[in-house]
């Protein structure tokens, strides 16, 4: 069994910052590229930022500059560093990671989500 927890979402103030943590855990060979989703109401989800096992990084325009993505491969954990939020910004934030299990079965997996909102 693979899981993946978010934490690290909240009631922030726009112009403010906030920090998201993803951990995987489980029956883990290998993390392949991973990656932050956000799904606002009434929308359909979308890519924030993407990390890929060698660090190589991808980003929505909509928060190029304000974001950043990074992962600790020791730790089997993906961050997001997000400032000057936007109201915009307000969403469930996923984490998705592709993992091949112990068995080499590779497939991606979803975190239960984590609310950010951004309101004064």
């Amino acid at each position: 069994q693979v899981q993946l927890v978010e934490s690290g979402g909240g009631l922030v103030q726009p112009g403010g910052t906030l920090r998201l943590s993803c951990a995987a855990s489980g029956t883990i060979f290998r993390i392949n590229d991973m990656g932050w989703y956000r799904q606002a109401p009434g929308k359909e989800r979308e890519l924030v930022a993407e990390i890929t096992s060698g660090g190589i990084t991808n980003y929505a325009d909509s928060v190029k500059g304000r974001s950043t993505i990074s992962r600790d491969n020791a730790k089997k954990s993906v961050y997001l560093q997000m400032n000057s939020l936007k109201p915009e910004d307000t969403a469930v934030y996923y984490c998705n990671a592709e993992i091949t299990t112990t068995w080499r079965w590779t497939t991606n997996y979803w975190g239960q989500g984590t609310q950010v909102t951004v309101s004064s």
